[in-house]
């Protein structure tokens, strides 16, 4: 799922804002939740280069948008490519977190810092729904992770991750199996409260 209308980058928003418990969005969080910030400039850019081949303005949008990324970005320690991430994302401290371009995540994840999500001969992993990545976890190459898997803090994962396990060490290894998570729902929420107010309007 990508942004590719402006009703895509409002779901997107909205779905990030319930990630964090937070109802609206609000000026001071930019200095008060600057992770926040980042992750609605972060949208802004998505949104962007989805119109930015339709004008020469709005490809000079999205480069500007793109360059506020990365300078907001670099104080807080993050190089995350637009597209990378589903709705709901929550980066919850800033510190180091690097995701590889060719990255992809789903919905709902829960992202720690001192993370790398990197490539191995040019092919980086592919994350599913739900999933939360600890502290100075490390996943490379060409894996694929299931949807409501947890990640411990500094493990290792190089291969592929079945759903709804629970992993930790060096190299990663399944400890537990979870049920899914009812915290890491943000895009669920606001899909469920957008359809509510459809079929009551």
């Amino acid at each position: 799922m990508a942004i590719k209308t402006k009703e895509d980058y409002y779901i997107y928003l909205e779905s990030d804002l319930e990630s964090w418990k937070v109802d609206k969005w609000k000026r001071e969080y930019k200095v008060m939740l600057p992770e926040l910030y980042y992750q609605r400039l972060l949208r802004k850019s998505e949104y962007l280069k989805s119109q930015g081949k339709k004008s020469a303005f709005a490809s000079k949008r999205y480069n500007w948008s793109l360059r506020k990324l990365k300078q907001v970005g670099s104080k807080l320690g993050f190089s995350i490519h637009p597209q990378s991430f589903g709705p709901g994302l929550k980066i919850p401290h800033y510190g180091s977190v690097t995701v590889n371009k060719k990255a992809r995540i789903g919905k709902n994840c829960e992202i720690h810092s001192g993370v790398n999500i990197g490539a191995h001969k040019g092919v980086a992993p592919k994350i599913g729904n739900n999933v939360y990545i600890g502290p100075g976890a490390k996943i490379f190459g060409n894996v694929k992770i299931g949807n409501n898997v947890s990640i411990g803090a500094n493990s290792v994962v190089t291969k592929d991750l079945p759903d709804n396990v629970t992993v930790v060490g060096v190299p990663a290894k399944i400890i537990k199996t979870n049920t899914k998570s009812q915290s890491r729902r943000g895009y669920d929420i606001v899909k469920e409260r957008r359809q509510e107010s459809m079929s009551e309007s």
